[in-house]
């Protein structure tokens, strides 16, 4: 079985500032919030955890499976999206700038602004690591949680409900909630 799991809160989030690959800490929330994860999925039999490099998600991935013998690999292609100078904006997805585009019509999102990273960036690197790290341990009959963020879980569940690009944020995980994928 693939799980996949979104990070915990973080003050960013309490604000709704946009992170990307800005590394910011779980805040008291985003720990409960893990620890109440724990308690609910403990009795999930895993294997093995690959979570983001960055703070949010290994935080998040360490307080999940405290107690329980599961490594937890890191893998820098499950970063968030990478929003570029748009990182630290507030209220990024109503806003009229260029990055809006992102949340509000997605498929019309087709170049980089700003230095953000494009959707076929953000596709090609969850898709190398599916292909390389869960492909060979899904035939293997493994159970394997990814935890990671908004925008780069969403890149690794369209690709596995073979969702269109217009429908990218439909399936927009809450913070520490675990998702069965396969």
């Amino acid at each position: 079985m693939l799980y996949i799991m979104r990070h915990g809160q973080t003050e960013w989030n309490a604000v709704h500032k946009l992170q990307g690959q800005t590394d910011i800490p779980l805040n008291d929330q985003g720990r409960a919030q893990a620890e109440k994860a724990r308690e609910e999925y403990r009795d999930i039999p895993l294997d093995l955890c690959f979570c983001s490099p960055l703070l949010r998600a290994k935080e998040t991935a360490e307080i999940v499976l405290r107690g329980r013998k599961v490594p937890i690999v890191t893998d820098d292609r499950l970063k968030e999206m990478n929003f570029g100078v748009y990182e630290g904006i507030l209220y990024y997805f109503e806003t009229d700038s260029p990055i809006g585009v992102i949340f509000q019509h997605p498929e019309a999102y087709t170049s980089s602004v700003g230095g953000a990273e494009t959707f076929g960036e953000l596709f090609e690197r969850t898709g190398a690591f599916l292909r390389e790290r869960i492909d060979p341990l899904m035939k293997e009959g493994k159970n394997v949680l990814i935890v990671g963020h908004g925008a780069m879980n969403l890149s690794i569940i369209s690709r596995i409900r073979k969702l269109p690009i217009r429908d990218f944020w439909s399936q927009r995980i809450e913070n520490c909630r675990m998702v069965r994928l396969i």
